[in-house]
């Protein structure tokens, strides 16, 4: 059977970065995913990714983006390739919107670089805009975009550099204490023993850590692609990320940094899946409508015709706040997300942080917030 100190099972975001950061530190690790990493059942698909410093969600995640963002960059100088574009965010919304007043809280609250802008002061600098008049506005400039499926490939290539073993397409059917370590069994019967495994399976969280799964929910989330109608705008240098909180949505995307067009979805659901195995139902006109309708209100310049839409999920908490820590009934098993959404970002930072707990059971940053024992009420 083979042995290892740390198993990794799930290689998207988190876990991918996990892998990474143990085998950076001498650590012999296998990582384990039932598809090829960087596939598109999960969450850490889809060409791009926002980053962002002030955070609406929640102020006290400003300390981990702060420590992630330097992560990214030291993964970018590791590799001679770039993950990050920055661009800025503008963060708008209804007059009076919860999601820019938490933006803007959490901004002065943490002493992040911002400026409050009207509508018409957006679309001097950002002519692709056309927001209402009476909207809030913030501009953030140190947020931008990550490229998912590059970054996973990066972690995982440098992992094998430095010893980790990789098994894609692998499934694994259960994770158990065994003594003061763990077996996990796979599909086929074979089992590895290590020392402590880290679950980052995403939405198969929930399968191989049962405590967690009557607290999360599976959504159906739809992202679109639009053929700009006037390109010059809508570049990375012209046109920051976004995230408007229309009256009856809220909508965010990105610049056509690649030539592929503008990205926008909604972050609320069109659905919910059963279980993560469950069939993926096609994305509809409506789903598309739902996206093309805000954005050429609010970004004509965008809102050409769709050139690509597909979906992804999010797996999410009753808090939408992450989870991250140790299994409460066996310490040698790590719990990493679910993200609710908005994890991506943390990737970097998080990586450090769960071989921090895989190898002694603590860190030093702060993660309080995500601790899995708060759902025992």
């Amino acid at each position: 059977m083979p042995t290892c100190d740390v198993a990794v099972v799930g290689l998207g975001a988190v876990g991918s970065a996990a892998l990474f950061e143990l085998a950076k530190r001498g650590r012999r690790v296998i990582g384990i995913d039932q598809f090829e990493p960087g596939h598109d059942r999960g969450s850490s698909h889809g060409e791009s990714r926002l980053i962002r410093m002030a955070y609406f969600e929640d102020p006290a995640y400003v300390p981990l983006v702060r420590l992630a963002y330097e992560r990214w960059r030291a993964l970018e100088a590791r590799t001679g390739q770039r993950v990050l574009t920055t661009t800025g965010i503008v963060e708008a919304g209804v007059a009076g919107s919860s999601i820019v007043a938490a933006s803007l809280r959490s901004s002065l609250e943490h002493g992040i670089v911002h400026e409050v802008l009207t509508a018409r002061q957006v679309a001097a600098r950002h002519p692709a805009f056309r927001l209402p008049s009476d909207w809030d506005c913030v501009f953030q400039p140190d947020a931008g975009i990550l490229q998912p499926e590059k970054a996973i490939g990066l972690f995982l290539a440098q992992a094998a550099k430095l010893g980790a073993v990789v098994r894609p397409n692998t499934r694994v059917v259960d994770v158990q204490p065994s003594g003061a370590g763990v077996r996990i069994r796979l599909d086929g019967g074979d089992v590895i023993e290590a020392g402590s495994a880290i679950l980052a399976a995403g939405p198969w969280v929930g399968e191989l850590a049962p405590m967690l799964k009557p607290h999360l929910s599976l959504t159906r989330q739809v992202l679109a692609w639009f053929g700009p109608l006037q390109p010059g705008l809508v570049g990375p240098d012209r046109m920051p990320v976004f995230l408007l909180h229309t009256p009856d949505d809220v909508i965010y995307g990105v610049p056509d940094f690649l030539g592929t067009g503008v990205k926008a979805g909604s972050h609320e659901p069109s659905g919910f899946l059963l279980d993560a195995d469950a069939p993926r139902s096609a994305v509809t006109p409506a789903d598309v409508e739902r996206i093309a309708r805000p954005l050429g209100a609010y970004i004509p310049a965008a809102a050409g015709p769709l050139r690509r839409a597909s979906t992804c999920v999010y797996t999410k908490t009753p808090d939408d706040h992450f989870v991250v820590g140790l299994h409460p009934d066996s310490p040698q098993i790590v719990l990493a997300s679910p993200c609710s959404g908005h994890g991506f970002k943390f990737a970097s930072i998080l990586g450090e942080v769960l071989a921090d707990l895989a190898m002694t059971g603590g860190t030093t940053v702060p993660i309080g917030l995500f601790s899995p024992t708060r759902f025992a009420d």
